[in-house]
């Protein structure tokens, strides 16, 4: 048995060491909360479903019951859930898809025997009176095929002279092998399908071409040198918008000094709906250094995450801050685990907010403002009443009292997108463009140089926007890399992926006729 400890004689000595004790007590519970909160969220994220879903009938009754508490005028009614399904698809017909029309087709028809052929009572020859079809979708390789570019001579035949030769047209790569659209196909496998370039060299080989990685990778920074010009005129019209989204994430950089690889930066600047490109932008590191110079003078409105890079962007008041309420409510899940009442009466109110967005989604810029102002503002004000009054009632340092401190603080930005309708009320736009910088970082692991890393911004510019617009990547850069080289500065503005579209567009119905 353990020796009993050493207590003090005097009362007064006594009580102290218990309120110690009790206070060492307590701060190790705050301390188990915060660990176990941190600890399921790494579980979460290492193993289980990143969707940040929670039971909303009991957000209804958290919020429903604080709401009751607490009656106003401009309280907001308690939230109607909605099942699950209603959010899911429209419930369409079942049944295969009819094959896309434009695919190519190749018929084989087959007939009866010729025994058949005959008429089993007259014996006269049957006659063809119609055909039943069915369509099978087959796959044909992709192949590669040599391009001979003859420049044909002339000359004259009396003279013996005055030779005259074709002109060869300007390539992407001057007196390079690869001709434009198997530069696009290479840049369209490694940033828009996430293949790594040792993975095309073996591809490659199974079409009896020996290609290098070290020479795709040449090809792929020929490529993004040659695009270069088209993604500085997308950065001017994203500069140019009312509105910008932004985020970072990070890219491990092969570092010739260093045994490890050390960590760049990718940004993503996304434009509105007037300008609408995605810009990627590639630092070394991700000092306020990076969104200072991208946006240069840029004035408008910057949704953003609560990066404290960006208050330099914001000390000169040209840019106005617009928060994130998809990290706000990230915080109060990940605090589940410390207070899941609190909690879910946050997620509760945020819940509300977003079903207010699913209702004005199709409006206009202007009734979508007033639909704010005349369903989310009470919930925001309901909201933020709760916040204070919660914000003396828990610890500081754990999970849920630092949810409640992160959007007391953040609290002006994030109620912003109020004042106009154009605004959005999260800034998940900027997310969804970062997930194929993630998903491409599993397969190609890293940048080779800083120089790669702003190759790649380069391209990842040109292939996300091409997404965004709905527009096929491959086709748009064989487009390009064909009409670039020599191309002046007014055929270039013609070449972004927004105006390229448009000309397309433009050009179909006449194609048509």
């Amino acid at each position: 048995m353990a020796p009993e400890p050493d207590l003090p004689e005097d009362p007064q000595a006594l009580r102290q060491l218990v309120l110690e004790l009790l206070s060492s007590l307590q701060e190790k519970d705050r301390r188990i909360g915060q660990l176990s909160s941190l600890l399921e969220a790494l579980r979460r994220r290492l193993f289980g479903r990143r969707s940040e879903k929670v039971d909303p009938g009991q957000m209804a009754l958290d919020l429903g019951a604080w709401l009751a508490a607490h009656p106003s005028e401009e309280s907001p009614a308690a939230p109607v859930v909605e099942p699950e399904s209603a959010e899911k698809g429209s419930g369409g017909g079942h049944g295969r898809r009819r094959l896309p029309e434009h695919l190519q087709r190749h018929r084989i028809e087959y007939h009866p025997a010729p025994a058949d052929c005959v008429c089993r009572e007259c014996q006269a020859p049957l006659k063809r009176i119609g055909e039943e079809v069915s369509e099978q979708l087959e796959y044909v390789p992709a192949s590669l095929l040599v391009q001979e570019h003859a420049r044909i001579k002339y000359a004259c035949p009396k003279c013996q002279g005055n030779v005259v030769i074709g002109t060869l047209p300007l390539q992407p790569i001057a007196k390079g092998l690869p001709g434009p659209g198997l530069i696009a196909h290479v840049l369209t496998s490694k940033f828009g399908d996430h293949l790594p370039l040792h993975r095309m060299e073996g591809i490659f080989q199974r079409h009896g071409v020996e290609l290098s990685r070290s020479t795709l990778c040449d090809w792929v920074g020929a490529g993004a040198e040659r695009l270069a010009p088209v993604v500085e005129l997308m950065k001017a019209e994203v500069l140019a918008s009312r509105k910008i989204h932004t985020d970072d994430t990070p890219v491990p950089v092969l570092d010739p000094d260093r045994k490890t690889t050390r960590t760049g930066r990718l940004w993503v600047y996304i434009g509105d709906d007037d300008h609408p490109h995605i810009v990627f932008d590639y630092t070394p590191d991700r000092s306020r250094d990076g969104p200072l110079r991208f946006l240069g003078n840029y004035q408008g409105y910057l949704q953003a995450d609560a990066y404290g890079g960006y208050d330099a962007v914001y000390a000169g008041r040209r840019v106005v801050e617009v928060a994130c309420f998809a990290h706000a409510r990230r915080k109060f899940f990940d605090a589940i685990q410390n207070d899941a009442r609190r909690a879910q009466t946050a997620l509760a109110f945020i819940r509300e907010l977003y079903a207010v967005e699913k209702r004005g989604r199709d409006l206009s810029a202007a009734d979508r403002q007033a639909l704010r102002a005349a369903e989310a503002r009470p919930v925001l004000d309901s909201f933020q009443e709760w916040l204070a009054g919660q914000r003396g009632q828990v610890a500081p340092k754990s999970p849920i009292g630092e949810a409640i401190h992160y959007a007391q603080a953040q609290w002006e930005a994030l109620q912003r997108y109020l004042e106009d309708g154009i605004l959005e009320i999260d800034n998940n736009r900027a997310e969804r463009a970062l997930r194929r910088v993630a998903i491409g970082r599993k397969n190609w692991m890293f940048a080779g140089s800083d120089e790669g890393g702003r190759r790649a911004a380069i391209v990842y510019s040109l292939v996300a926007s091409c997404a965004t617009l709905k527009v096929n990547p491959f086709e748009y850069l064989r487009d390009l890399l064909r009409r670039l080289p020599g191309a002046s500065e007014a055929d270039i503005r013609q070449l972004t992926p927004h105006a390229w579209k448009t000309q397309r567009q433009a050009a179909e119905p006449l194609a048509a006729a």
